[in-house]
């Protein structure tokens, strides 16, 4: 309820007044529901023997059992190590590289090879995981390009995709890295292009260069997209490739390449289908991603609240 100068406006007035906004509103209200809270329901599938033929409701509660089976496994501490790793790696190298890609796009004074640069990068996100994996499974092999380039250092010619060790986990991140660089540093590029021209044509009034401009106005300027978005990515961070993991990875590199959610497709749909267990280890990631939005939250919101 709002109050004017005649009192207050009740709910069946603001409506009557606005019924026009909430019907529009009741669109997007309606794709939430059906598609995003309803399904919600499916989280009591990680507490049960879930059989698709009793349903959700008339299956047999098994309570923490599935969480059990799926932290007692053989692997689990190996795999939760693989996923924390490149979880790390795609929070540091694979966020920070989109943002640099904007940055130094920005810069470039000749509008046509911006444009022709902004086009050629962001082809590469249109590209399946299968194209991408199947070419790095060529470069990457003995007698690969990138083997062969890398032989020029010193390095031993060897598959890498199969005698890797943690070097797979740079290579999942490189790949997507070039892959999804592109379309990120377009976002920061509307970001940046979004800072007000008369903040750059003050700093030059008052004598900053290029390198003053972008460490007094664009970087400041960038930040707060810079921060909601690391926040979200903070949310999905455990979601490390599944596609690109199950394509390059393999029994033998198991040990640095199997992630949780390749390990829980393994153990759910190898020898049966174990519904509840794959359910609880999707809850599993789900509560992950949901602690690191909050703590994320809290510390990129707690200096603006120190400087307030």
């Amino acid at each position: 309820m709002t109050k004017t100068a005649v009192g207050k406006i009740t709910w069946k007035e603001e409506f009557k007044r606005n019924w026009k906004v909430y019907v529009i509103l009741l669109i997007p209200a309606s794709y939430f529901i059906v598609f995003k809270y309803v399904p919600m329901a499916g989280i009591l599938i990680a507490f049960q023997d879930y059989k698709v033929t009793a349903g959700i409701f008339g299956s047999e509660w098994t309570g923490f059992r599935n969480f059990t089976e799926l932290f007692s496994g053989g692997h689990f501490l190996t795999v939760l190590r693989n996923t924390s790793v490149m979880a790390l790696l795609n929070l540091t190298l694979g966020f920070l590289a989109p943002v640099a890609l904007g940055i130094m796009i920005s810069q470039v004074r000749n509008k046509r090879f911006s444009r022709i640069s902004q086009t050629v990068i962001y082809i590469p996100y249109f590209v399946s995981a299968v194209v991408v994996c199947s070419l790095a499974g060529e470069f990457l092999r003995d007698s690969g390009a990138v083997t062969r380039f890398l032989a020029l250092f010193g390095f031993e010619k060897k598959n890498w995709l199969a005698n890797n060790g943690p070097s797979f986990w740079f290579i999942n991140t490189f790949l997507g890295i070039w892959q999804g660089a592109g379309h990120g540093a377009i976002i920061y590029l509307a970001a940046i292009h979004g800072i007000s021209r008369d903040l750059y044509e003050a700093a030059g009034i008052d004598g900053a260069g290029r390198w003053k401009q972008l460490t007094s106005v664009t970087l400041p300027g960038l930040l707060p997209v810079v921060a909601m978005l690391f926040i979200l990515q903070m949310g999905v961070v455990f979601i490390v490739g599944f596609d690109k993991v199950l394509l390059l990875y393999m029994p033998s590199t198991y040990e640095y390449s199997d992630v949780l959610m390749t390990y829980t497709y393994r153990m759910a749909f190898g020898s049966s289908n174990n519904f509840g267990l794959s359910a609880a280890s999707g809850l599993l990631q789900s509560v992950i991603g949901a602690i690191l939005i909050i703590v994320g939250n809290k510390v990129f919101l707690a200096q603006p609240l120190r400087s307030e």
